[in-house]
C-alpha cells in the first residue's frame, strides 16, 4: 500500500468508513472497552500480530479494561491508507 500522506479531504471521507475511530493529535485514535484485563491483552496481543504482518506498529496503551490505538504513519508525517486499513483490520478482530 502508498504510504502518501493523505489530505484533510481524504481523511474525512476514509474517517466516515470506519466505526468509532476519530482524529485525536493527526493520529488515528480508538478507545475499546473489555470486561477485564485478561481480555485487554488477548486484544491487545491480536492487534499486534496484525501489526507485525503489515510492518506497521500502533501506539497501544491498554490496562484493566480498556485498550487504546493511536495509528499514523511517522514516515509520510501523518496519516496514510495503511493507518486506515490497520484500524479496518482491528475492527474486524
Amino acid at each position: 500500500m502508498a504510504r502518501k500522506r493523505l489530505s484533510d479531504e481524504e481523511i474525512e471521507n476514509s474517517l466516515t468508513k470506519l466505526d468509532g475511530w476519530k482524529i485525536a493529535s493527526g493520529n488515528l485514535y480508538k478507545r475499546f472497552s473489555f470486561p477485564n484485563f485478561a481480555e485487554s491483552l488477548v486484544f491487545v496481543n491480536r492487534v499486534g500480530a496484525i501489526a507485525e504482518t503489515q510492518d506497521h506498529h500502533p501506539d497501544i496503551c491498554f490496562g484493566w479494561g480498556y485498550a487504546e490505538f493511536s495509528i499514523t504513519t511517522h514516515d509520510a508525517g501523518g496519516l496514510t491508507q495503511n493507518d486506515f486499513a490497520l484500524a479496518k483490520e482491528i475492527d474486524e478482530i
